[in-house]
């Protein structure tokens, strides 16, 4: 088994050294990787720059772009196969609800079943880092069972794993995605030479974290895996917007 790793924390970043670890247990692994952290990148693409790559001293293929340039330079022109999987992670915090479509990790993944392969996102919900061993174990037991039930076409998993040591994990929950409240606004200050600067302001609360969502499984204890849709169309609505449209004479 071939497995195409990447990740958005950068090529440097602890969460994508231990899952290359676990995952060199079971599969070969090639790892290309943002050369800075690029959290929040989305699905971005570099278009107005070319993009270079390094090849570091443990092997791993740093390139000068998104999350989304690593895994499609990757498979279009650096590797000289095709991989079984392509793998995001392990991010340094959660990617629950909302903060998949802002997610690099995810897209990542994404793009990786945009060009047919299969994929799944990881990240380590909370701020112990010193628990990553935790979500690659449980990425390697989920590609175990991946090679004989494979996903759907048009999906991939979100996986979200607690930081918290192997042995307290209660167990793997299948859910929905959540929803929070409204981010906060952003904030102002000024530099040191007096000139205005902003950052965004901390993550909304949940609005919608009850059973069965992301939210409540990693509350209690559970790793939560999200199959997530490629295809966004919202199909439940287009009869109705048909009708809508129906009036408007142009």
């Amino acid at each position: 088994m071939r497995i195409l790793l990447s990740n958005d924390d950068g090529v440097h970043a602890r969460g994508i050294q231990v899952l290359q670890h676990a995952l060199s247990q079971l599969a070969e692994v090639t790892t290309v990787g943002p050369d800075r952290n690029c959290s929040g990148a989305s699905n971005s693409l570099t278009l107005l720059n070319p993009l270079r790559t390094h090849r570091l001293e443990n092997g791993f293929i740093s390139v000068n772009g998104t999350p989304t340039d690593c895994v499609h330079l990757a498979i279009s022109q650096l590797l000289d196969f095709t991989p079984d999987l392509v793998v995001a992670g392990i991010n340094h915090g959660a990617n629950l609800g909302d903060d998949v479509l802002y997610s690099g990790t995810v897209a990542a993944a994404t793009e990786g079943r945009h060009l047919g392969l299969p994929a799944i996102a990881v990240s380590l919900a909370g701020r112990d880092e010193q628990h990553f061993a935790t979500a690659a174990h449980v990425t390697v037991e989920v590609i175990r069972k991946l090679q004989s039930h494979p996903l759907p076409a048009d999906q991939i998993l979100n996986i979200n794993v607690p930081a918290i040591p192997l042995h307290e994990l209660k167990g793997i929950k299948v859910t929905r995605l959540g929803r929070r409240h409204k981010a906060e606004t952003m904030t102002s200050s000024t530099d040191p030479w007096g000139r205005k600067i902003y950052w965004y302001g901390s993550l909304g609360p949940e609005l919608d974290a009850g059973e069965g969502t992301d939210f409540h499984a990693i509350a209690n204890g559970y790793a939560s895996i999200t199959p997530l849709h490629v295809d966004m169309s919202a199909y439940k609505s287009m009869e109705n917007l048909a009708r809508w449209l129906d009036g408007i004479a142009l």
